[in-house]
């Protein structure tokens, strides 16, 4: 798909990686970028339309439907991150992140989709992470919501292909976002992940691995499962 000329919309817009997108796609020449968030107050980036969107709230999924009309492109970026375990995390943090990662990326593609279709067909880019193939109990509630977003992923690909609508996955380690300003360790710039995952929309690829790690523990999934755990060793 050609990015100079598309109509975006980015949700969780207003900061972290998905601001990043929403600048590069007004770089790369996107027609109009639709920056969206929860406080469409907070979106402070030059150029973008910002859009109230709610990923977890079917109403505002609806209304800005209505209001993005000429979307060519959707980019699935918004996110949380609790920091709940499975077993001993609270289970309203752990439904926050499956309605997040899941339901919002499924409820927002599914009132989209025939927007794209009416609009040529265009593309989806879902942002996934390397948890969608790896986990830990300290990371235990995002991961399983990003596998299930993976899953999904590879369902809508199958289903938006009669209307050709093309589907890219991207996954990516630790960024040096607020997401992550806790981690200790190597963090990818946002900005650069933004411009690999772009890319890889531009060239109809399924999946952008954007750093060593993903690429990895994406190969490490075909071996025995001490490979990824040492401590299952």
């Amino acid at each position: 798909m050609e990015i100079t000329g598309a109509v975006a919309l980015v949700t969780g817009a207003n900061r972290g990686l998905g601001r990043r997108f929403a600048a590069a796609l007004l770089e790369r020449g996107a027609a109009k970028v639709y920056a969206a968030a929860r406080n469409p107050e907070s979106i402070d980036l030059p150029g973008v339309v910002p859009l109230k969107l709610d990923v977890t709230d079917p109403e505002s999924i609806r209304e800005a439907a209505a209001r993005a009309g000429d979307v060519t492109l959707l980019v699935n970026n918004a996110g949380s991150s609790t920091g709940a375990s499975l077993l001993g995390g609270s289970l309203d943090d752990i439904k926050l992140e499956m309605d997040t990662h899941y339901f919002g990326t499924l409820a927002v593609t599914r009132e989209f989709a025939p927007i794209l279709e009416r609009n040529g067909g265009g593309a989806v880019l879902n942002v996934l992470s390397v948890l969608s193939w790896f986990t830990a109990p300290q990371v235990a509630a995002y991961s399983a919501a990003k596998s299930a977003a993976w899953s999904l992923t590879n369902a809508l690909r199958l289903e938006l292909a009669a209307q050709k609508t093309q589907v890219t996955a991207l996954h990516v380690g630790y960024m040096d976002t607020d997401m992550a300003k806790h981690v200790d360790g190597p963090k990818i710039d946002p900005a650069l992940v933004a411009g690999l995952a772009l890319d890889g929309v531009q060239q109809g690829r399924f999946e952008v691995l954007a750093d060593d790690l993903s690429k990895n523990v994406r190969a490490g999934l075909s071996g025995d499962l001490p490979g990824l755990y040492p401590a299952l060793a």
